[in-house]
């Protein structure tokens, strides 16, 4: 349906969310007990955090992002008191978003069951306060911000779950929408072919700098996103991968490079860049789980995020509905718990591309509109932060927390 709408919570900024959550943010493991235990039992408090002691800029402005989502409705932020990043900083800015926003220390407040019994409490003022300011508004695809990320791809992937994808993301922009994609590890020898895409001069220059860093950053680490999961799924080769996985953009023009924790600054199809910036301290993989890659995304606005699977996963993710597409018909009979969305009626003939994606795009309208997700309905709200070095956004972009 071109005109569907539906209501979502207007935010202080202008933005519309699709969930009224309450986030609780914890700023070192040794806080992280604590905050799952304030979660446990609350349908619409979900937990993320940083475990470690030292700052690190990524990681905060990534909290930032997340606790100022239009997902969110307010935050509680929970530290031990000997770490760096600081609880109250955070609640502060979050707070400067127009969202009530409460902090506390572990050590403060006398260990654990203390600890607990002030994060539920502070819950249930923040609920209250929330209910009492809540405006629902009109959305529709003009409001909408969606993310898109491959995991365990098989041979079925490039075939029919990203082209799918890819299709969907061609209606929602010619709508109106926003539509972000990652994993720039996974475009290995598509530089032309993402420069054919750019939708300006300036586009082309920041596509051809993100594919440049990106490939220098795999040499130097010694890793592309290539696994035994994907060869065992008919695979072959990271470029044969990396053509599947460029499918899901669609055939849109490129707007630009996006960075972690920055929104796109207007509608349209943009590549979202996490890898790693040059810095004396390299270490690890830009993307080492696919929860990371969908955090980023998060981050960047995504209000649902897409997440294409042929050989199967269990995930789902803090903040924002994860909806789960597969191009393989076996893996989603057999794990029809789990995955949300058969684009392997396409190799079968059962539906054509245009009817897929039409499909599937009805069905983000529909947990838009409230309806959970599988991944909702099981109860699984995984996120992943880690340490890593990259540069700020812009702040000319006018769209960095």
């Amino acid at each position: 349906m071109v005109n569907r709408t539906w209501e979502g919570y207007l935010r202080p900024d202008g933005r519309k969310g699709i969930r009224n959550h309450i986030l609780v943010i914890y700023t070192v493991e040794c806080a992280s007990f604590v905050a799952q235990e304030i979660g446990k039992g609350e349908a619409d408090v979900h937990v993320i955090g940083f475990p470690g002691c030292y700052d690190n800029d990524y990681a905060i402005r990534l909290m930032l992002a997340l606790g100022t989502h239009p997902n969110v409705g307010g935050v509680v932020c929970v530290g031990l008191g000997c770490e760096y990043t600081q609880p109250q900083r955070l609640a502060e800015v979050v707070r400067q978003s127009g969202r009530p926003a409460e902090a506390f220390f572990i050590q403060e407040q006398g260990g654990t069951r203390s600890s607990v019994a002030l994060g539920k409490q502070l819950v249930g003022q923040l609920r209250a306060r929330m209910r009492a300011a809540e405006v629902r508004v009109p959305m529709g695809w003009a409001d909408l911000t969606i993310g898109a990320e491959c995991g365990g791809s098989d041979g079925t992937s490039g075939l029919a779950g990203n082209p799918v994808v890819g299709r969907a993301y061609d209606l929602l922009v010619d709508r109106g929408g926003t539509a972000i994609f990652e994993e720039v590890v996974e475009m290995i020898g598509l530089r032309e072919l993402m420069l054919a895409r750019a939708a300006t001069a300036q586009a082309a220059q920041e596509l051809g700098a993100t594919y440049d860093k990106m490939l220098a950053y795999c040499k130097a680490v010694r890793q592309y996103s290539v696994a035994p999961g994907n060869f065992a799924g008919g695979l072959t080769t990271i470029e044969e991968k990396s053509m599947g996985a460029f499918a899901k953009s669609g055939s849109r023009p490129i707007q630009g490079v996006v960075r972690v924790s920055q929104r796109p600054p207007h509608a349209g199809l943009w590549l979202l860049d996490s890898v790693p910036d040059a810095h004396f301290m390299q270490f690890g993989y830009t993307n080492p789980n696919d929860t990371e890659g969908i955090m980023d995304l998060i981050a960047a606005g995504a209000q649902i995020v897409l997440f294409i699977t042929g050989r199967g996963s269990v995930i789902g993710s803090a903040v924002a509905p994860l909806i789960k597409v597969t191009g393989n018909q076996q893996t989603y009979r057999r794990m029809q718990d789990d995955m949300d969305f058969n684009a392997g009626r396409v190799l079968s003939g059962e539906r054509t591309l245009d009817e897929a994606a039409e499909e599937l795009l009805n069905l983000v309208a529909d947990v838009a509109a409230g309806q959970m997700s599988k991944p909702e309905l099981l109860g699984h709200r995984e996120f992943f932060l880690m340490y890593k070095h990259q540069d700020a956004p812009p702040l000319e972009a006018g769209c960095r927390v």
